[in-house]
C-alpha cells in the first residue's frame, strides 16, 4: 500500500464513512514478489478507535512467558496475530500490509525490502496541512526528531488537493527473526509512539 493510500483511507475515516479497500500496490521491493495475505488474517473494516485504546498487559514480560522463544521469520500471519494480542483492529488491504485506524490517524503494519525482512510501522494523520503552512510544517516535525525517540517523522508529498499529509515511521530490520515476545514489544511500540505523535501534533506542535 503506497503513502497515497494511505492518504485514502484517512481521508475517508474523517469523513465518517467505512474505509475502502485500495486496489494500490505496495511499493515494489526489488525481488518481484509479492506478499500475499493469509486465509488467517482478517479482512474487513475494524471499528474507529479511540486513542489510547489498545489494552496491552501493563508488564510484557508476563506476555514472554507464554510465549515460544523460538525465534522465527517475521511474516504478515504474525504481524496480524501480535495485533490480535494487542486488541488493535485492523483491515488486510489483500496486497501485504494490514492497516488499522484511529480516531486521529491511521498506522499501515508491513513487510518491505528485498526479501520481506524489514518490518516497517508507518503512521499518517486524518488530519492535513494547507500549503502555506508548509515552512511551520518543517519545523515542527524536525522538532519531533530532534527531541524524541523511535519514530522518524516527515512531511509528505502534496496530496491531488495540494495539502501537506505528515508521517511517523518506524523500520526495524529483521532478517534474522524474532520471536513472538518481541514482535508484540515492536508492534506495540509503532502503535504507541504512533498515537503520541499525533496527539503532540494536535497539542503541543499546534500544527493540525
Amino acid at each position: 500500500m503506497t503513502q497515497e493510500a494511505i492518504g485514502e483511507e484517512s481521508e475517508v475515516a474523517s469523513s465518517g464513512s467505512a474505509p475502502r479497500q485500495s486496489p494500490s500496490p505496495r511499493p515494489s521491493t526489488g525481488s518481484g514478489k509479492r506478499t500475499t495475505v493469509p486465509g488467517k488474517v482478517r479482512v474487513g473494516v475494524p471499528a474507529q478507535r479511540e486513542a489510547g485504546h489498545i489494552t496491552v498487559p501493563s508488564n510484557l514480560s508476563s506476555v514472554d512467558a507464554d510465549m515460544p522463544v523460538t525465534v522465527a521469520p517475521v511474516t504478515l500471519r504474525r504481524i496480524g496475530d501480535a495485533l490480535d494480542l494487542l486488541d488493535v483492529r485492523y483491515l488486510a488491504d489483500g496486497d501485504g500490509s494490514l492497516l488499522a485506524m484511529w480516531e486521529r490517524h491511521a498506522v499501515l503494519f508491513t513487510l518491505e525490502g528485498p526479501d520481506d525482512e524489514i518490518l516497517v510501522m508507518r503512521a499518517r494523520p486524518h488530519s492535513t496541512v494547507p500549503p502555506d503552512w508548509a515552512d511551520r510544517a518543517y519545523r515542527v516535525v524536525n522538532e519531533w526528531n530532534h527531541t524524541r525517540r523511535f519514530c522518524k517523522a516527515y512531511v509528505g508529498d502534496p496530496t491531488e488537493r495540494g495539502q501537506l499529509p505528515i508521517y511517523a515511521e518506524l523500520q526495524v530490520p529483521l532478517s534474522a527473526g524474532a520471536h513472538d515476545a518481541l514482535v508484540v514489544e515492536l508492534l506495540d511500540c509503532g502503535a504507541a509512539v504512533a498515537t503520541s505523535f499525533v496527539d503532540w501534533l494536535h497539542d503541543e506542535g499546534a500544527l493540525l
